[in-house]
């Protein structure tokens, strides 16, 4: 270390238990692999958070500074900051590269040391900023770029049987952070209070189910009145007050798998204008999760539960799209835009996708029935009928409050 070298392996410590067996990692990188020779790539340089989770189990920590994953037809390498020690060895699949801050530059010198100079490499066109890759370019000089990031999405968007398994264990995780939200709701709490109990529920449930892994980045949000007029307002230190619409969303995460739960409640019986728009909503969610069968495309689905509200005059207040894909995302990083419940999105659902349904509407301060009104569950695509792993009820017989 007296040389301050560029970068340095720090194998400290016995690997620790990943959320997936080493078979797992092993049938991804086989598929990314699969990609990077039929694009006629040499070497893999992935930067993202979701990419680098997706195919080593390393969920990086950036604080500034670069990290990535290095993938070639014969290993698979993470390349990390030193300030991080030896957690990231200890949590990858395959080798880890620490790089030191001795020299600006050192980040890329370590992933030229692992893919070569010279070489036909893949990176994600949608995450590599335009300063990246001059540093990529400059140290790396290739012979070609080609983009990985829509194949890699693809990839994503279909999940294995391990997956799918912990997603589960995720849904049943933001169930009990809903219990414990519906159960701290009361008329003077704050908001941050109420979200507050359901984060700790939740950190809790996930240490029960999973005492190895790492615990990081479960939060709620939890609206009342306005703010439950945008689906990722955060949380206030607004007082509830006795007729407030509410706004119930859980999020836990587990080693970077999200999943979700959003309701409506009321605190205290809703008005007819309220109840009105809350069962039409309702009427929507249940309709739309019908859809969710192999064979449709996303951008039907959207189509027919924007004639489904059309019908009943609410189109104009749906503010986003019906749903999303699940599996390695967070607020802070990646998701397949591909597996996007929108008019603009073609895919095809297939067997082994995961999906939300969560229409909602936002009906304007001063009108009646005032509120953003929304209900999300999980569902996974199957040869039939779509399977619901979510299990906390929705809808006014349920949710009203006192």
């Amino acid at each position: 270390m007296s040389e301050r070298p560029a970068y340095y392996r720090f194998h400290n410590g016995d690997k620790a238990p990943l959320p997936f067996a080493g078979e797992e990692y092993e049938a991804r990188l086989a598929g990314l692999r699969a990609a990077m020779a039929e694009a006629g790539v040499e070497a893999a340089v992935l930067t993202s958070m979701h990419n680098v989770a997706y195919y080593s189990g390393f969920l990086y920590c950036a604080f500034g500074r670069p990290y990535g994953l290095v993938v070639t037809p014969e290993t698979s390498v993470t390349v990390s900051a030193g300030i991080d020690g030896g957690q990231p060895w200890r949590r990858c699949h395959g080798d880890n590269l620490t790089y030191t801050d001795w020299a600006r530059g050192n980040f890329w010198r370590a992933v030229a040391h692992i893919a070569g100079v010279g070489r036909r490499l893949g990176i994600e066109g949608d995450h590599l900023t335009l300063a990246a890759r001059a540093e990529l370019e400059a140290h790396l000089a290739p012979a070609g770029i080609t983009d990985l990031a829509p194949a890699t999405m693809r990839q994503r968007m279909r999940k294995s049987d391990a997956e799918i398994a912990l997603i589960r264990q995720g849904a049943a995780v933001a169930d009990a952070g809903g219990d414990a939200i519906r159960a701290a709701i009361a008329e003077g709490a704050r908001e941050l209070d109420v979200a507050m109990a359901g984060r700790d529920a939740m950190e809790i449930e996930i240490a029960r189910r999973f005492p190895e892994a790492e615990y990081r980045d479960t939060w709620v949000w939890f609206q009342s009145g306005l703010n439950t007029d945008g689906a990722h307002n955060p949380v206030t230190g607004r007082r509830l007050r006795r007729g407030d619409i509410l706004s119930l969303n859980t999020f836990p995460m587990i080693s970077g798998y999200y999943t979700a739960l959003e309701r409506t409640l009321f605190l205290g019986e809703p008005d007819a204008a309220s109840l009105r728009v809350w069962e039409a909503n309702v009427a929507a969610h249940e309709y739309g999760i019908s859809l969710l069968r192999p064979g449709v495309t996303c951008a039907e689905v959207a189509q027919r539960i924007n004639a489904f509200l059309a019908e009943r005059g609410l189109l104009e207040y749906r503010s986003f799209g019906y749903g999303h894909s699940f599996g390695v995302l967070s607020h802070y990083y990646g998701r397949e835009a591909g597996l996007e419940l929108r008019e603009d999105v073609e895919t095809v659902l297939e067997p082994g996708m995961v999906a939300s349904m969560e229409p909602m509407l936002t009906i304007p301060e001063g009108e009646p029935g005032a509120g953003g009104y929304r209900e999300h569950d999980i569902l996974i695509v199957t040869e039939g009928a779509p399977e619901n792993i979510t299990g906390f009820p929705y809808g006014p017989a349920h949710n009203v409050i006192g």
